[in-house]
């Protein structure tokens, strides 16, 4: 993209401050100068967070006093609804910058004392949790004051997502969104990618294939977090391209407690030497579940689906393999029979479309379920690029999807069939009179 089209960019002067402030001034301008002007995306991008639907106003750099000090926070949005007004400030960071505590808790104390009703954090860090905030504050400021965080990703996704799918019903709203989505895209935007998973991931990956890794590893903690991060990201950047929410599929107790699934990672990733999480796509048969098993050094994705309820066995595997026509013949199918413990007949799709009863061990015993998986080589390197881990996560994800998810449907029983009267009988056969045709 040339520098020409990068409009967003030269909002407001910069001259005379470090290169990271200009970078982090220009995109918090990009930022609430869209979010003034297209109501549709700030609505959508506010409500969540408990803001009404009215008259929106963005502010940059709105100095405050705390104490002896002067400080000015990135940016303010003000939204207003009849006598009803909510107000939030807003922190940013881009690049590789990120939050700090000390800085958060006063834009805390500012937003109680103004009687604001929230606080904005906006970086390229990625939670591991949905609705969990990257920095550590002291609870006791939250207790008036609200505190949220939105990714860069997020903010790109939920642009793409109102643009393409939902629609900005203004043509010139429209285009100034398109401008907000080609800065965010731009390199020098400082709205970067998902793209390092962390100093530890090649001393843990290397502990793992030796069998040393324990629970205590300082490193174990942040590889499992960022591969959290990762299922986030994936599941932002995929349904910006389907034009749905997709999540990251967490357990109500996990939601509840996100240590529960932090210990869970950890003990599956120091026992067994894997890293797995499950996305939810919206209408899609089921979760994707996505593993990364360290020491075998593969990535694999899988999806189980309900058989048929009726048929035979060889017509139920007929049933699933004529939905995966067009998938490789290297994705495995396994199918689980009823009342059976343990792993089910597997075999890959190729050698089932040439034989179906090579999925069936016992016909008398029904099909209940089956798995369908894919798998490749795991990438090594910490960051992206080619050998990269989160290149070839990406690139399994988006082939499962393509070449499976979307072709499978729930199986549904037909309507049962209305049958018709029968017609009555002719008279002449039903007759019990005598007749010459009787015989003696």
């Amino acid at each position: 993209m040339s520098e020409e089209s990068w409009h967003l960019a030269r909002l407001i002067p910069t001259s005379g401050i470090s290169g990271a402030e200009e970078q982090e001034r220009r995109a918090t301008s990009a930022l609430l100068a869209v979010m003034g002007a297209v109501p549709e995306f700030s609505r959508a991008m506010l409500k969540p967070l408990g803001a009404p639907a009215g008259r929106i106003e963005c502010y940059i750099e709105v100095p405050f006093d705390l104490g002896e000090k002067r400080c000015y926070p990135d940016g303010l949005i003000r939204v207003s609804r009849g006598s009803r007004t909510w107000v939030a400030l807003v922190e940013v960071k881009t690049g590789r910058n990120e939050l700090a505590t000390a800085q958060l808790e006063n834009y805390l104390d500012i937003a109680k004392e103004q009687g604001f009703d929230a606080l904005i954090t906006i970086s390229n860090e990625i939670p591991s949790v949905a609705g969990q905030h990257p920095t550590t504050v002291d609870r006791r400021k939250l207790r008036k004051v609200s505190l949220h965080h939105w990714s860069w990703t997020y903010l790109l996704s939920g642009a793409v997502m109102q643009k393409e799918h939902r629609g900005v019903s203004d043509p010139d709203q429209a285009w100034v969104l398109g401008e907000l989505i080609r800065y965010l895209e731009h390199p020098k935007s400082g709205a970067l990618e998902l793209d390092d998973m962390g100093g530890g991931w090649v001393a843990v990956r290397q502990a793992v294939r030796s069998s040393t890794l324990r629970a205590t590893d300082k490193s174990a903690p942040e590889v499992v977090s960022r591969f959290d991060a990762l299922l986030r990201y994936a599941s932002l950047r995929l349904g910006r391209r389907l034009g749905t929410d997709v999540m990251h599929a967490l357990s109500r107790r996990e939601l509840a407690d996100p240590t529960l699934r932090t210990q869970s990672a950890l003990t599956s990733l120091t026992e067994e030497g894997t890293l797995s999480g499950a996305i939810r796509i919206p209408d899609a048969v089921g979760n994707v579940h996505v593993t990364a098993d360290l020491r075998a050094s593969q990535v694999t994705c899988h999806l189980d689906i309900d058989a048929p309820r009726q048929g035979r066995a060889r017509t139920r595997v007929n049933w699933l393999v004529r939905q995966l026509k067009d998938a490789p013949g290297s994705v495995r199918i396994e199918a689980f029979v009823a009342n059976a413990r343990g792993a089910g007949a597997t075999e890959l799709l190729e050698r089932v479309r040439e034989d179906p009863d090579s999925l069936i061990l016992d016909p008398t015993k029904e099909i209940r379920r089956f798995r369908v998986e894919m798998s490749q080589p795991m990438g090594l390197k910490r960051g992206r690029g080619r050998g990269a881990f989160i290149d070839s996560f990406l690139e399994l994800l988006d082939a499962f999807y393509s070449d499976v998810v979307q072709t499978l449907k729930a199986w549904s029983a037909s309507p049962p069939k209305l049958r018709g009267e029968a017609e009555p009988e002719p008279t002449s056969l039903t007759s019990t009179s005598l007749s010459s045709q009787d015989g003696a």
